[in-house]
Order: C-alpha cells, then structure tokens, then sequence
C-alpha cells in the first residue's frame, strides 16, 4: 500500500509515521506540509516528501489538481492538516481547515484513490449537559462560541457532501479526543499557552494548586495510540465515524494530582471564560474563551466501534498521557519539525551538512591564513544576514505559494551557516563574532524603510527581497566554488563544495521563480501577493 499523508510534520502526523513504519502491508508513505522536516532524523526520514499548502490563496482547481498529481497512485490519503493559530485571524483558519479539507476530497476523488481518513474530533459534536458515553450517531453541530468546533462541524459537512457526491470513495472519519505526547510538548505550548508562561520551571517541580473552573472533564489520548487507529483504518480500508479515546476520563481533581500536589481551586465557569478571555486579549495566553467553551460542553466519547470493528485498545491511560505531556513541557522537548521543534536548542536542519575531512583540515603554509580567514569570517556575516531575511520572508509571505520553498529555502541556509563556523573551528580560524553581530543588527535596521506603506506590507518589499537574495546566492555561489579550488590543499573534500553549488543553483531558480511571481504584482492596483492568477 502507498499512503499519503497531508499534515505528516505535526503531532498525529508524526506519530503515524512511526506508525506506518512498522506496518508491513504499508510499501510507501508519501508525506505533505507546508514546511518540509528535517529528512535526515527520524521518524521522518523513511518517507518521500513534497511541499503543499491546502490552504494556497489560488483558485480551487489549481490547487485540487496539484493535490491530485501527487495523491496519484496512493491507495489512501489521511488528511491531517489543521491550523490553531493564528486563531485571530478567522478567515485563514476557515480557509485552511475547512476549505483546506474540501480541496483534499476532492483532489482524492479527482486521482482515483480509494479511501480519504479525515481528523475529526470530539469537538465536531453537539454540546451535553451530562457524562453519558456518546456513540458516533450523537448530532455534529459542534459547540457555540468555540471556532474550533464550529470549523470541526463544517468539516463534517464537507464529508457528508463528498460521500454523497463520490460513493466509490470510502471516507473514515477520526473522531478523537485531545492528543498528547511529550514531543509535541513545544508545539501545545506554543498553540495554546504563549512565551509569557514558564512551562520549563515544571522540571523543577509542580505547582503549589491548581485553578479550573468547576464541572470540567477531560478525555486524553496518547499520540502512538491515535496513529494505531489512524493505521487500522487505513489497512482495513474501514469507512465511516470511529470515537477514538483512552479509558480514563479526567476530573479536575485529577488533574490537580497530575499538575501539582492536588490541590485544586474551582471556578465557577461564569467566572473562568472572563478571567480567560481577558488573559487572551491582553496576549498573556493564546487560548481563546471558546476552548473552555469546548472543553466544558463536550460529550465523553464512547469507543465501542474502534474496538469491536478495528480491534483497537489504547495502550496508555489518559492520566499517563498527560504526566508526559508535562514532563515534555518541562524539558522543552520536541522533534525536527518546524511544528514540533523544541524550545532549545534549535534541532538540526532540514539539510544538515556535516564538512567532510574537518578531521585533517589545516591551512598550508602557501596560503595567506589571515586573508583566508577574513574570507570565511565574511561568507559567515553574509549567511548570517542572510538568515535573517529569509527567516522574516517566511513569517511576511505565508499567503503566497512559495511559502513552503521559502521556509525551507531558510533551513538549507541556517545549515550553510554551520558548514562555515565547522570550517573556521576545523582551520582553527577566528570567526570575527563582531562582524556576524553588526550585520544581524544591519540587517534589522534595513527593515525599517518604508516603501511606500506605514502599516502594511508593500508589494515593492518583496520585489527588492527576492532581488536582494538573489544576489547573496550567487555571491555564496562563488564562495562554494572557491572553497572546492583550495578543498584538496586545505585537507577538505571538494565533491562537498560541488554539492552546496548545486543546491545553491536550485535555490536559485526557486527565487527567479519568486521573483517573476512578485514583479508580475508589485506595481499593478488590486494585485495582492496572495492573489491567484499567476501560479508557481
């Protein structure tokens, strides 16, 4: 079997790679995101990769056609992808989420793939009052006040309209509980929690109590035991709605006993949804008041059919599941995906680029070691400053369909960057940190002209960046190419150096492609960047 896998960097997604690595009737996995892993780390490194936004600001069909092309010859496509923030921006979360997920069924209708599983959730069903187990039948209104669950009920709405309108087509729907594990530990904090909180001092020992508001219960799912659904689905080429939670289900005081010494101070929901809507207009957490909304109105979820039909058990408890979860917390951890990456150190890059012969490096007498090492020391400041373009490009042009190319584009420079420090280390050469600090500070600076525009981003920016970074690349060109003249004398390996000129060559025709896809917009009324009618 040949799977595909949009979403396949985030927290289930990458739990079913584990997942599907074991399984022997699964051939290949095709993985799909916006912001491609480190293909080098597991469990990221046995499948095949490609950059996709379903969220694209293009016409349907270019997008439902390019998703075609690559679900072709898959026999299941798993759908994933979701976006929790930027939760105020609605609109893109909308688009993403649910018009996202319309763009996938039918580009799997369109290549003639067998079976969509889709990510659904607890938070897709109507609201109860009670703690009665609710089966699959329960009504998908989702639950007022939270745009979560009203994009998960819209979701369900577009797989009733696709199993309507393709009945060949088999659709699972995964209905499952809130999904933890310790390396999305990062990822959680960041959706849900913001920078302004210390989760890392919870290594250092649990709270002295904890405030919830009353009447709250949580169902909890490890992220191993999601992906072991996810994968039985698929082999079984099972259709339909499958709840999918651990046994235990978690009262406040229970999560008072995980979280700190068990000490517990309710508050009564009517005063909990202000208190936390304020926090979240004053930036201090990212949670909205509709997740408390959520989480005090949802059904517990009754797991019979995933057992009977799918002979599925949970391996772990949801109390468990949270223990690591706050543990992971507490580390920082994470994985080497731009949504899992942990809280420091960075992860290794996408491209991580070991220098080859750093054991037997040195500078031969007939070099002049000390304009050598300026050399490097300047081709260090360059990747430097570079880097800081990039990486604001990825964060100023994510509505654009090169934002995927560019982020990774950000990966394979940050790995560049390494190669030149390992090459002054390996030389015993002097960096010159003053020179990477003053061109990090330049490079800041140089972000404050105008362009034209106080408040918003001008189209003139990206024309000028592209043009800019263009030129860096062919400059860095010349540096892989006088590095692979001099690699054999300073003990290195030269076929290296011809590697990094071709990749740069690559970068460079995707930033040619970039910057006809921005000229074409620049100086043209009612053009966005975003906008559809010119496609990469």
């Amino acid at each position: 079997m040949r799977v595909a896998v949009v979403g396949a960097t985030g927290n289930v997604g990458t739990a079913l790679l584990r997942a599907l690595s074991t399984e022997a009737r699964v051939t290949s996995v095709l993985g799909l995101a916006r912001r491609l892993p480190d293909r080098t780390s597991e469990p990221y490194r046995d499948a095949e990769w490609a950059t996709v936004d379903v969220a694209a600001p293009e016409h349907d069909e270019v997008v439902v056609e390019r998703l075609a092309t690559l679900f072709r010859g898959a026999d299941a496509v798993v759908h994933l992808a979701w976006l929790i923030q930027p939760n105020r921006d609605r609109e893109l979360l909308r688009r993403a989420n649910v018009d996202g997920t319309r763009r996938v069924a039918r580009a799997t209708a369109v290549a003639g793939v067998p079976q969509l599983v889709v990510a659904s959730s607890v938070a897709a069903y109507s609201p109860v009052d009670d703690d009665v187990p609710r089966q699959e039948d329960w009504a998908t209104g989702g639950i007022a006040g939270s745009h979560y669950s009203a994009d998960k009920a819209a979701q369900e709405r577009v797989l009733d309209e696709v199993a309507r309108e393709h009945p060949g087509l088999t659709v699972a729907r995964m209905r499952t509980a809130l999904i933890f594990q310790a390396d999305a530990a990062q990822e959680i904090v960041r959706y849900f929690l913001g920078p302004l909180l210390p989760t890392q001092l919870l290594r250092h020992g649990r709270l002295p109590l904890m405030a919830a508001p009353s009447g709250l219960r949580v169902q909890a799912l490890h992220a191993d035991d999601a992906a072991d659904a996810y994968r039985r689905v698929v082999v079984e080429r099972a259709g339909g709605a499958f709840n999918v939670a651990a046994d235990d289900l978690l009262r406040g005081g229970d999560l008072a006993r995980i979280v700190d010494h068990g000490r517990l101070l309710e508050v009564p929901p009517a005063l909990a949804r202000p208190a936390l809507a304020l926090a979240y207009r004053s930036r201090v957490v990212r949670t909205d008041p509709g997740w408390l909304d959520m989480a005090v109105n949802v059904p517990v979820l009754d797991t019979t059919r995933a057992r009977t039909d799918l002979g599925w058990e949970p391996r772990r408890t949801a109390a468990e599941t949270v223990e690591e979860l706050l543990a992971g917390m507490g580390r920082g951890q994470g994985l080497r995906s731009t949504p899992m990456r942990p809280a420091t150190p960075r992860p290794p890059t996408v491209s991580a680029i070991p220098l080859r012969g750093r054991e037997s490096a040195r500078v031969p007498e007939r070099l002049d070691r000390d304009l050598f090492g300026l050399y490097l020391s300047d081709h260090l400041t360059g990747a430097t400053a570079g880097l800081e373009r990039i990486e604001r490009m990825v964060s100023a042009y994510r509505d654009t369909p090169f934002h995927g190319e560019l982020a990774e584009l950000a990966e394979q420079v940050r790995a560049e960057r390494e190669v030149h420090r390992s090459l002054l280390d390996a030389l015993d050469l002097p960096r010159r940190r003053h020179r990477q600090a003053a061109a990090w500070v330049a490079e800041r600076l140089g972000r404050l002209k105008l362009n034209g525009r106080l408040v918003e981003r001008s189209p003139l920016s990206a024309l000028l960046e592209a043009e800019l970074v263009r030129s860096a690349v062919l400059g860095k060109i010349g540096g892989w190419q006088t590095l692979g003249e001099h690699a054999e004398e300073l003990g290195l390996d030269p076929a290296q150096f011809t590697e990094l000129v071709d990749l740069a060559h690559r970068q460079l025709a995707m930033l040619d492609r970039f910057h006809a896809y921005v000229r074409a917009r620049a100086f043209r009324q009612g053009r966005p960047l975003g906008s559809a009618d010119v496609t990469s």
